[in-house]
Parts: C-alpha cells; sequence; structure tokens
C-alpha cells in the first residue's frame, strides 16, 4: 500500500463522504474511489459500506484504520523532523559570548527563536583569556568574538557590533580624579594582561602593547577572569581597559570606569569552525546579519 494511499483511506475515514475527501486531499474523486477499490481488493474485503446516502467504515475498516492512524502520524511527524533538521529548524546551536555580551545581540535570538522555534538555543561564557577554546573542544557552535582573528581552522562571519573601551582604575588612583584619559597616560601606569591561551595580535587590538605615539604599555598583574582583573585593578597597582557592556553590568565600590579619548573599538563577528558548518550555524548568521542590516 502506497503511502499516498494509506493517506486516502484515513482521511475518507475521517470524512465519510467520497467528494470532501477529494476536496481536502486535492484529488479527483474517482482518484479516490480508485485508490480505495484497490485497497479492499488488495485487503480481500470491503473496508466501507456505500449507500447512496452514507459512508461508513466497516469493522475491517475499524480495524485498519485503528492500526495505520498511528503508524501514519508516526511517519509523518518524523519527515517533518528530518526536513526541520535539514532546514536548520531543530535541533541544539550553542552560542558563546564574553561575560554580559548575550544582552547585546537579544535582537538576533529573539529572530533566530521566531524562525526556528524546534531549535533549542544554549548560552555559553568565553573566557576573553582564552577566547578559542571553547570552539576548538566543541562546546560553542559560534562565538561572538572580538576581531580581528586570523586562524585557519576558523571562520569569522559578518561585523554584528561594536564596543568601546573604558578605563578601569581603582577609586584611590592618581587617574581617578580625571573625567576622562588619553591612551597615552596607559604608559604611565601598568595593565593586566591575559593570563591564557589568547594570541598576542588578538590581546593588541583590546590593549595595545605601545601608545599611539609609540611609547611601551608596562604589563603588570597576569589575570584569567574578569573577575581577578577588578580585583587586582581594586588594589591600585595596575589599571586595564575594559569593554563598556561589562563596565555598565557592574556597580562596584573598588573600581572607577573612565571614558578613554582615541581608545580602541572592538568590533565583533560570530566566529566558527571551518569545516563544521552546519544548517543551524548558516540560520543563526542569516539571522544576525538581517538584525544587523
Amino acid at each position: 500500500m502506497e503511502l499516498r494511499d494509506v493517506e486516502i483511506f484515513l482521511a475518507l475515514a475521517e470524512e465519510l463522504h467520497f467528494g470532501r475527501t477529494a476536496e481536502r486531499l486535492r484529488v479527483s474523486q474517482a482518484r479516490v474511489s480508485q485508490s480505495i477499490k484497490q485497497q479492499e481488493r488488495r485487503i480481500g474485503g470491503a473496508l466501507f459500506e456505500r449507500t447512496s446516502r452514507s459512508v461508513r467504515l466497516t469493522p475491517l475498516g475499524e480495524q485498519l484504520r485503528a492500526r495505520l492512524d498511528a503508524g501514519y502520524r508516526e511517519i509523518m511527524g518524523g519527515l517533518e523532523e528530518a526536513v526541520a533538521a535539514a532546514r536548520g529548524q531543530s535541533g541544539t546551536l550553542t552560542i558563546g559570548t564574553f561575560d554580559t555580551h548575550h544582552q547585546e545581540i537579544a535582537a538576533v535570538l529573539d529572530l533566530f527563536r521566531q524562525r526556528h522555534p524546534r531549535c533549542e538555543l544554549r548560552m555559553r561564557e568565553v573566557p576573553p583569556v582564552d577566547p578559542f577554546g571553547g570552539l576548538r573542544a566543541g562546546r560553542v557552535d559560534v562565538g561572538l568574538l572580538w576581531q580581528p582573528i586570523r586562524e585557519p581552522d576558523l571562520v569569522v562571519g559578518p561585523e554584528l557590533y561594536t564596543e568601546r573601551l573604558v578605563l578601569a582604575v581603582a577609586p584611590g588612583h592618581p587617574l581617578a580624579a580625571r573625567d576622562r584619559v588619553e591612551m597615552e597616560d596607559l604608559a604611565d601606569h601598568q595593565v593586566v594582561y591575559p593570563d591564557g591561551p589568547i594570541p598576542d595580535y588578538v590581546w593588541e587590538s583590546h590593549t595595545p602593547s605601545v601608545t599611539p605615539s609609540g611609547r611601551p604599555i608596562k604589563r603588570g598583574a597576569p589575570v584569567a577572569t574578569l573577575e581577578e582583573a577588578f580585583t587586582a585593578i581594586g588594589t591600585g597597582r595596575v589599571v586595564s581597559p575594559i569593554g563598556e557592556f561589562s563596565a555598565a553590568s557592574r556597580v562596584r565600590r573598588d573600581i572607577t570606569f573612565l571614558p578613554i579619548n582615541n581608545g580602541p573599538i572592538l568590533r565583533y563577528a560570530p566566529v566558527w569552525r571551518s569545516g563544521s558548518e552546519t544548517a543551524l550555524i548558516r540560520a543563526f548568521v542569516e539571522a544576525a546579519t538581517d538584525t544587523a542590516g
């Protein structure tokens, strides 16, 4: 029995009317009649009792309907799930962001969920000192990372948003009394540096090794997390540029945030492993691009 014949039988068993069944399935009434007759010949018994006024299932038809209905729904459900997965509409997609940056892509996440309600989005935090670890280990499918990234095993998508840097200092630090600072001021103080596998060229875009005039910026305490950085800064011995989004999410008595004139601007883009691009990743990048547009 072909799947279409099963569909015709189940529709007629529900409608109990050849004309309505044909209209519902968008086939001719003759096609419905022909299918039912073929099924009855193949089975060797009548499935429907037909009169000029009514159509109803025979006991054999009731038995067949009970067995076919559950199987048909299972088959169609499986096909729908396969189509959804092929189109990137189901499954799980893990997005990695720095600190509170998931809030900056809320519109992207909302649009993606609207387009792909069967997909589960999971959020994971990416440590700034190890931006690629989660991607390479498979814990993160797409990371929202600042640029530039020049890694042969990673693919960089379109820029989504930018972030300015502010300078984090202790309230008693000599710079704390100012309204704002210059990048040149960093040459007179030690700054924190990352204790992790982040490439130097990536960190350079966050905290340059020299000021605009070429004066070296001295390294101070090594830190592995943002909280470690704040703790070190709170001692007054070091300072550090911090992304304004992270600064805005924290109110601390031991830290003062100052605007930086001519400071670096971080540019963020989605990043994923080359050779592992999936329909879900493409769908996320498409939602991100449409939202940015």
